[in-house]
């Protein structure tokens, strides 16, 4: 009984129980679980965060303008804000003034900015999408931590039964005087610890939907039914699988790495837009002020009226300003070090997950062989032991050995197809995580 026999037989029990219960493939719990995980709608803030971080830093290309206004009463000898004249009076003023600059030149600080907080926004949007591959490859692990266990179950319910038709068949025949009492409390001990092994698998499998629904962040539900998604496992060698291909593949397209290399363009661009401030500045600037003086009177005495004050009083004024920096204690140069070490420490840690990133594909390809291999040796090692069983049932029928000969290869038969069970889900979930790198689209990210 190869894997596909077991997962088949075991789905066709399950339908019987819960035919009517929502049934979930591995896209449809990666989706969910996607749509609802908190950690992934914590990176998608952060990239809101830097898209708007980039906006601003575009927008900082405009014209600085600002306004402003005053009311001042003045009591007791003071200065007239008009004449300059010292008088002894209570009087009040108000003022008006607005005023725009403008860079013209700032070492190309600004444009470098723009170009730096574009690449960090470009770095967040691979973060959120490696965070979504992180959750979909852990919904992929608790998914096949369940076939694993609901094939343990099957497994167990077969052995189960089979210990279930021997103590049946022995005490019959002790109670037809041609067995020995013992050989019946053989049975049933045999019998109890099946009985024990399929509690047991149940709780594993229970455990194992736990904490898929928790990946999924499904609270409402305590159960969960996944469809029968399983292609047979394939055990051929894939003589074309070159891991230089393959890590030139991924790189391409991981996010972690693009994300880093984001970072590596901006930090870039962060060292020359800090360059930058060693350079003059030049800067045009412009303003209107106007104001309103109660102390302003005519020939006659008479205050101005505010409309004439407003226009007579107007201030206007151009200027183009240039800053030279000459010394701040050597802070600029300090921050131009600070951000050149930046800069290489980002494209370390480039290096690093390409190097990660390397290993990773190394060990995939690996124990891709490893576990064909084991898969391979497994379905044979079943084979052999269902033959070795049945062929130890039908002595045991004819009394040719004895009850502890027989739960023997009965045991053996269920430790072998337990193994297959186990390296055939192994296989397939590094054959899927190989694909993935490949590019090809296991996963219904969107």
């Amino acid at each position: 009984m190869n894997l596909k026999t077991y997962i088949t037989s075991l789905f066709f029990l399950t339908a019987l129980v819960g035919f009517s219960q929502e049934t979930w493939t591995l896209d449809e719990c990666v989706a969910y679980a996607i749509e609802h995980n908190l950690q992934v709608k914590n990176t998608n803030y952060n990239n809101d965060s830097s898209k708007e971080s980039y906006r601003q830093s575009i927008r900082n290309l405009l014209p600085s303008v600002s306004g402003s206004t005053g009311y001042t009463i003045n009591y007791g000898r003071t200065a007239d804000p008009n004449t300059n004249d010292y008088v002894n009076t209570e009087f009040f003023s108000n003022n008006y003034s607005v005023g725009a600059s403008l860079d013209l030149f700032n070492g190309f600080q600004k444009l470098n900015s723009i170009r730096a907080s574009k690449f960090i926004y470009k770095a967040t949007q691979e973060d959120v999408l490696q965070e979504k591959f992180l959750l979909a490859f852990r919904v992929m692990s608790a998914f096949y931590d369940i076939k694993f266990y609901e094939g343990l179950v099957s497994n167990s319910l077969e052995q189960l039964e089979i210990s279930q038709g021997n103590y049946d068949l022995v005490k019959k025949q002790v109670d037809l005087g041609m067995m020995a009492g013992a050989d019946l409390y053989e049975a049933e001990s045999n019998l109890l610890g099946d009985k024990l092994l399929v509690t047991q698998n149940k709780n594993l499998l229970a455990n194992a939907k736990l904490i898929l629904l928790q990946e999924m962040n499904l609270n409402e539900e305590s159960d969960i039914t996944l469809q029968e998604t399983l292609d047979p496992v394939s055990s051929e060698s894939e003589e074309d699988m070159v891991l230089d291909s393959l890590y030139q593949t991924a790189r391409g397209f991981v996010p972690l790495v693009k994300s880093q290399e984001y970072r590596v363009n901006a930090a870039k661009k962060q060292l020359q837009a800090t360059r930058g401030t060693l350079l003059p500045s030049l800067s045009l600037v412009a303003g209107y002020s106007t104001g309103y003086f109660e102390t302003q009177t005519d020939g006659e005495g008479n205050i101005i009226p505010f409309k004439t004050q407003f226009n007579d009083n107007a201030s206007k004024y151009v200027a183009a300003q240039l800053s030279i920096p000459i010394s701040n204690g050597w802070s600029a140069h300090s921050r131009v070090k600070q951000q050149k070490i930046a800069y290489m420490q980002a494209k370390n840690n480039l290096k690093i997950q390409e190097q990660e990133l390397f290993k990773l594909l190394q060990q995939l390809v690996q124990d891709n062989q490893s576990f064909m291999a084991e898969y391979e040796q497994s379905t044979q090692k079943v084979k052999a032991q269902e033959l070795a069983f049945t062929i130890a049932q039908k002595r045991y029928e004819k009394g040719l050995i004895n009850a502890l000969d027989l739960f023997q290869a009965k045991n053996l038969y269920g430790i072998a197809q337990n193994e297959n069970l186990q390296v055939g889900l192994k296989l397939k979930v590094n054959q899927s995580t190989i694909d993935f790198y490949n590019g090809l689209p296991i996963f219904n990210i969107n």
